[in-house]
């Protein structure tokens, strides 16, 4: 079997969730066709097993041993052939529900690493969430059933040809019979799958709701509120409970009918078919496969009541699918490139020279959040790089060459040398290096695997200060261009933070840095400061020399003192 996922999913149809489905189904031809066939074939060999069964009992009825003999030999063989056939069928089933599920799990994870920051302002945790968890199931499921549903369609035709060869009357029910069914419970999945959509956005909801409880339970003890979120989680968990069981009613009658209805069918033809026996008009080894493919057409007759719930289930999931692959992030990139230089915010006047660790210390920290924004392409602005407007350079040529690093980033489970390392090619000397400089060595030489270590769920095993610094650490090691650190010793004592600083000056040496900071100890080490206020740069110079030059920045890195 092929490996999956698949190197390159390729490039989703997404004009419409059936031209998705459809862009699926192309994808995986080969192994659908061969599903199909398989599953064609094993329906069509359970179908002949009742004609074959009668012409054996007429045999017994005849006591001609020789037509016994053969008959049993083909139905033995038919029973090989049955075999080998489902094997094969499930086999292909298996597959083809992987590769559609995994192909929209490679196409959507690619779509949120291209939407960025945007995803999370278009979509809740819990939609997104849902979409990972039930979506892709359903995708996968509506591939897997198209191949028992064509071949269920063709062993309805092969049975319902053969029992009007045999008895016009009796295939004739069978042909109307059929498709009455279908219909009679066609008007149970409308509800069904209403209900199924409520349930689904409960349960989304109640997702983010647990995620924001997890992410705030230290503040939510600290302030008293854990009791209160619980008896708001729990009245929501009743909820998707309740919805749960009016989907559950509306399936039981749905299961009930699938088997009543085909029950009656069985009823019908098995009785007219003894009273032809009963007449002569047909052998009894006849009746016998009449009542024996009355039975079989359950299975068909079902399977197609499923392929009809499972499609359409399909379908609404590949809409919530496409309503991510469709989104656009909020910035875009261009076609143009730049040999790099100085990195300049027009509106705010901050200038980062090549070279230079630069300071930005603003009276108010949101303008030095907007300005790193604009800076590293997360927000619009009037950028130049060099000689180039940022805005024209491609966005994965911006994120190589410009990182932002704030504390909103988080730590990712898996191993902690892993997660440090994102680019997967720094030397453990690179490594040990910016743990050094981070001042982050001590939290390594604690773990009992080193970085070997794994790391939790947003890394909650460790403290504020200790995620601030591992933090510095992916940063360094991302080695770009340039470099923006938003306060990125806040967290940390002030022994540390001023190793840190002296630290940093040396790992970033000849590259372009820039700190979003007002702490002293770090301005203090910079080549340059900027100062800003109201969002734009009122002063610049060294450290000291703003401190005797510019009140506004003194009493803003002092706290007012002194």
């Amino acid at each position: 079997m092929r490996s999956l996922p698949e190197a390159d999913p390729g490039v989703p149809d997404i004009r419409s969730p059936l031209r998705y489905l459809w862009w699926n189904a192309r994808r995986q031809t080969p192994s659908l066709l061969a599903g199909i066939g398989f599953a064609t074939l094993w329906w069509l060999v359970q179908a002949l097993m009742p004609a074959v069964l009668g012409k054996g009992i007429d045999a017994v009825t005849a006591k001609d041993s020789r037509a016994l003999v053969l008959w049993a030999s083909i139905l033995f063989g038919l029973g090989l052939l049955q075999a080998f056939t489902g094997i094969m069928r499930h086999r292909m089933a298996v597959y083809n529900w992987l590769a559609a599920a995994y192909r929209t799990v490679q196409v959507t994870a690619r779509q949120a690493a291209r939407l960025g920051a945007t995803l999370p302002k278009r979509l809740s945790t819990g939609e997104v969430v849902s979409v990972g968890n039930s979506d892709i199931a359903h995708i996968g499921s509506s591939m897997d059933i198209l191949l028992r549903g064509v071949g269920s369609v063709v062993a309805i035709v092969t049975v319902t040809v053969i029992l009007i060869s045999t008895s016009l009357p009796l295939g004739l029910l069978v042909l109307f019979g059929v498709p009455l069914m279908a219909v009679a419970v066609g008007p149970l999945l409308k509800p069904l799958h209403r209900r199924q959509a409520r349930q689904r956005e409960l349960t989304g909801d109640l997702s983010t709701r647990a995620a924001d409880i997890v992410a705030g339970l230290r503040v939510l003890r600290g302030i008293g509120g854990e009791q209160v979120f619980a008896g708001r989680y729990r009245d929501g968990s009743q909820q998707v409970r309740r919805a749960g069981v009016r989907v559950a009613g509306v399936e039981s009658v749905l299961e009930g009918a699938q088997i009543v209805l085909p029950g009656l069918l069985i009823a019908v033809v098995t009785g007219i078919g003894a009273s032809f026996a009963v007449d002569g008009k047909i052998p009894t080894g006849q009746l016998v496969s009449f009542y024996l493919y009355a039975v079989f057409l359950i299975g068909p007759l079902r399977t197609l009541t499923e392929m009809a719930d499972k499609l359409t289930k399909g379908h609404v999931a590949a809409g919530r699918v496409i309503r991510i692959l469709s989104m656009e992030p909020d910035l875009t990139g261009g076609t143009g490139s730049s040999a790099g230089g100085v990195l300049r915010d027009s509106y705010s006047g901050v200038t980062l020279q090549p070279g230079w660790l630069t300071a930005v210390a603003a009276n108010a920290p949101e303008d030095a959040i907007a300005i790193a924004d604009r800076l590293g392409r997360y927000a619009e602005g009037d950028v130049m790089f060099g000689a180039t407007d940022l805005s024209l350079l491609p966005m994965e040529e911006v994120r190589a060459r410009i990182v932002v690093a704030d504390n909103g980033a988080r730590l990712f489970t898996g191993p902690l040398r892993d997660e440090l390392d994102v680019r997967g090619t720094a030397s453990d000397e690179e490594v040990w290096q910016a743990l050094q400089a981070a001042c982050a060595e001590d939290i390594v030489e604690a773990l009992p695997d080193g970085l070997s270590s794994m790391v939790a769920e947003a890394g909650r095993e460790f403290s504020g200060g200790q995620q601030q610094r591992l933090r510095l650490v992916r940063a360094l090691l991302a080695d770009p261009e340039v470099l923006i650190l938003v306060e990125p010793t806040s967290a940390v004592d002030a022994h540390t933070e001023a190793r840190i600083a002296e630290r940093l000056a040396k790992a970033r040496a000849g590259r372009t840095t820039m700190v979003c900071t007002t702490s002293p100890l770090v301005l203090d080490r910079t080549d340059h400061v900027l100062y800003v206020e109201g969002g734009r740069v009122l002063a610049e110079g060294t450290h000291r020399q703003l401190l005797d030059d510019s009140p506004a920045y003194a009493a803003t890195v002092t706290r007012g003192e002194g």
